[in-house]
């Protein structure tokens, strides 16, 4: 696809003719052979300004057009209304992830009309700040005719220092707070110089845009699941677009509330933890009353867990990951509709609809489905649900409310009836941010089952059914609930049927699916959107290592070996938990560290081995597989507080912890240097090593790896290390290699698993 971009400045008083004059060529613009966009855009900060855009299949269907009678006239109907703009013009460009030199990025964010002033008043200190930064040149503001829609179009010296400054989240308050809240929801496009045979840049006389476009992954869906997977690969480097069907986010709790203690820290990974412990609550435990009698109440805040059970709506879930997503460049594009794709052995071709009706295709090297419970990614690969597709005979409704009650706050409260031995009645109420505000699911009432005329109806929610009214909130409460129980203040309501199912398989060649495109399960804990963000994090680094050639065969088959059977574990569990009580009893504990994903292990995996000289020895150590735990009390050289073990393995490559104490002598130590060295060359770079030492083993002088000391032996305790070893912790935070011993061979032979290529 190739861009022109041509500057041009009014006469005086011509600024109104300029655009009735480009209106009267631009419907024989379009219909040219290999236009893809044609467009007048206004300088948002000179009256007479605009800048006359045009973008082209190719530079063939460029050429043609340049010689043609419709760039004879165009040029005819605006010479005598314009003069050269000032300033520097722009080259003929290209959009592409390849190419060196300067390059030049179009990011395109929405200014309301009634806060445009306090954009305007933030806007040039913004370029003031820029100045400042490494590798930026210049910029300007357009903004399209009779709409919101603003486009920043600026230069920098080359990718790198582009790059450079958006991996940096705190560039959006260091540079760009004075406008920061209009930068949540943006699109990036960058676009290199395409050169002459000779080396030279283009000139360009002409106009351009894009609906063809090239990018590392595309993401499909925009919910938890999509939007941490984008994060993931943009915080790797990578490029990825993210489409959606829907206009406009989701703006109310009709889907998942409760955040998991492994997702906490994965948000504590991502940066993002703080705010969603600003915009939540604390789950702080659960209370379950069977027939109005309490059968059991726990609590949630068990010691050691590294954060509690967070409640949180998804559609704050996803206002937060899309605002980390702005902060690394990338904004979903929504209303975005994908048709069909395609596939062969060097990528993905994509037909997408945008939200005027328009199409175009995405060329990518992978495609991820992340489109939820009615996913055309499944349907286009032609999965199919092992076992079929179950659905629950009943029909639910689900209500955001206020209730007045005696019940302990932060407790989620279940509330069955049965007969007979057969639940007849649940309710389960879920504290939401705001004094007595509940989430409630509850069985729908026998007027909505007549109003489906007999009909099977519909997995998930049915728009076509009425709403819930206060009345059937009340009347679940006076049979379920407390005596005195009373609901006010019904903010929405839905009627919902609840379906479960796993499909066959996760991947087909190019093309990935995750989250409910992949499991669909009960709204039982949160499991659906916990599981679908957890399906991202364990493929986003693996793809990045794909898309860079760095990884192994395998690497990609060991998503779905990873994952699909974690989704087969929790729909089972889910379906057995949604009509019954408890599913364990007899360990609630374990039960609720299970269902948080604290229990997590790949320990079946290829990707994952070992080489230790006695198991044994190393007693209740993570295995390969496990999630590695978090320790304190390390301490490095020259920082002045204790250090936790995330300190070191936070980021996005695998982490290599070597241990030494007294008894390994100064020698063995010693060797590491090479033995580091060594598995940086076998992971591309893609590697960082520490050495943690026993407060008694003397320092070797080393300058590689670096020294952390054991200070309280923790690490020592928690990881079962005698003398020598070694765990090689993966970028999810999972353990994918142990020795005990330290066996350089060993470790050489494992890198091969994930790695493609030696260095």
């Amino acid at each position: 696809m190739i861009r022109t971009m041509l500057r041009l400045r009014a006469r005086t008083g011509c600024e109104p003719a300029v655009g009735p004059a480009f209106e009267a060529v631009a419907g024989q613009l379009g219909a040219l052979t290999g236009n893809l966009r044609h467009e007048l855009l206004r300088d948002a900060l000179d009256p007479r300004g605009f800048v006359v855009v045009t973008e082209w299949a190719d530079e063939a269907a460029l050429a043609a057009y340049r010689r043609g009678p419709v760039a004879a006239r165009l040029a005819g109907l605006l010479r005598p209304l314009t003069e050269p703009a000032d300033g520097p013009g722009y080259p003929l460009l290209r959009e592409t992830r390849d190419g060196t030199g300067p390059v030049y990025v179009d990011v395109e964010l929405t200014v309301p009309l009634d806060r445009l002033a306090e954009f305007h008043r933030g806007y040039p200190e913004v370029v003031r700040r820029m100045a400042a930064i490494p590798g930026y040149r210049r910029e300007q503001l357009l903004r399209e005719p009779g709409s919101d829609i603003h486009h920043i179009f600026a230069e920098w010296d080359g990718a790198a220092p582009f790059l450079t400054w958006i991996g940096d989240p705190a560039h959006a308050s260091a540079q760009a707070g004075p406008i920061a809240p209009f930068l949540l929801d943006i699109r990036r496009r960058l676009f290199h110089v395409v050169p002459d045979a000779d080396g030279r840049r283009h000139p360009t006389t002409g106009w351009e845009a894009d609906v063809h476009r090239t990018t590392d992954v595309l993401v499909v869906g925009a919910g938890p699941t999509g939007l941490t997977a984008a994060v993931e690969l943009a915080r790797r480097g990578i490029d990825c677009l993210v489409i959606d069907e829907q206009v406009t986010p989701p703006g109310h709790a009709d889907k998942a509330i409760g955040v998991h203690c492994r997702t906490m820290e994965i948000w504590e990974e991502q940066g993002v933890v703080r705010e969603a412990m600003d915009a939540g609550i604390w789950l702080t435990g659960n209370m379950v009353f069977v027939n109005g009698e309490q059968t059991h109440r726990m609590s949630w805040e068990l010691p050691g867990l590294p954060y509690a059970h967070l409640g949180l709506p998804q559609y704050e879930t996803e206002r937060i990951l899309t605002t980390r997503l702005a902060t690394l460049g990338v904004r979903p594009q929504r209303g975005a509709e994908l048709v069909d794709f395609d596939q062969d052995a060097e990528g993905v071709t994509a037909t997408v609809r945008t939200a005027d009706g328009g199409t175009g295709t995405v060329r990518a090297a992978y495609l991820v489905g992340a489109d939820g419970a009615h996913s055309r990614v499944r349907e286009r690969l032609g999965l199919t649900f092992t076992g079929g597709l179950g659905r629950f005979p009943q029909l639910f409704m689900l209500v955001d409310v206020d209730v007045d009650w005696d019940m302990p706050d932060g407790h989620l409260l279940r509330f069955l009836h049965t007969t007979d031995g057969k639940m007849d009645g649940m309710l389960v109420c879920v504290p939401l941010r705001g004094a007595h505000r509940y989430r409630i699911a509850t069985l729908a009432p026998p007027r909505f089952f007549a109003q489906t005329g007999g009909r099977d109806a519909p997995p998930g929610f049915s728009e076509e059914l009425d709403e819930p009214s206060i009345s059937d909130v009340q009347a679940a409460l006076d049979r379920l609930a407390p005596p005195g129980t009373r609901a006010s203040n019904l903010r929405w309501s839905s009627v919902f049927r609840i379906s479960h199912g796993i499909v066959d398989r996760y991947r087909e060649g190019r093309v990935f699916v995750a989250g409910d495109a992949a499991h669909l399960h009960p709204p039982a804990g949160g499991q659906g959107m916990n599981t679908g963000i957890q399906d991202a994090w364990n493929l986003a680094w693996k793809l990045a290592l794909a898309v860079r050639g760095l990884a192994a065969p395998g690497l990609l088959d060991s998503y779905e070996t990873e994952r699909r059977p974690e989704g087969e574990e929790i729909v089972g569990r889910a379906v057995r938990m949604a009509g019954t009580e408890e599913v364990d009893r007899a360990d609630l504990e374990r039960q609720f560290l299970q269902e948080m994903s604290m229990l997590l292990s790949y320990a079946g995996s290829p990707l994952v081995g070992e080489t230790v000289a006695d198991p044994a020895a190393l007693g209740d150590a993570p295995r390969p597989g496990d999630i590695a735990p978090d320790v304190d009390g390390l301490r490095r050289r020259g920082v002045g507080h204790p250090l936790r073990l995330r300190d070191l393995t936070r980021g996005t490559r695998h982490t290599l912890l070597l241990y030494a104490d007294r008894t390994a002598g100064a020698e063995v130590p010693a060797g590491f240097t090479a033995l580091c060295a060594d598995a940086r060359r076998l992971a591309g770079g893609e590697l960082d090593a520490y050495l943690l030492l026993d407060p008694d083993a003397d320092e070797p002088r080393l300058l590689d790896p670096p020294v952390v000391r054991d200070a309280e032996r923790r690490f020592r305790a928690a990881y079962g290390l005698d003398g020598t070893g070694l765990y090689l912790i993966r970028p999810d935070g999972h353990i994918g290699f142990r020795g005990a011993p330290v066996d350089p061979d060993a470790l050489r032979k494992h890198l091969h698993l994930g790695f493609g290529s030696a260095r």
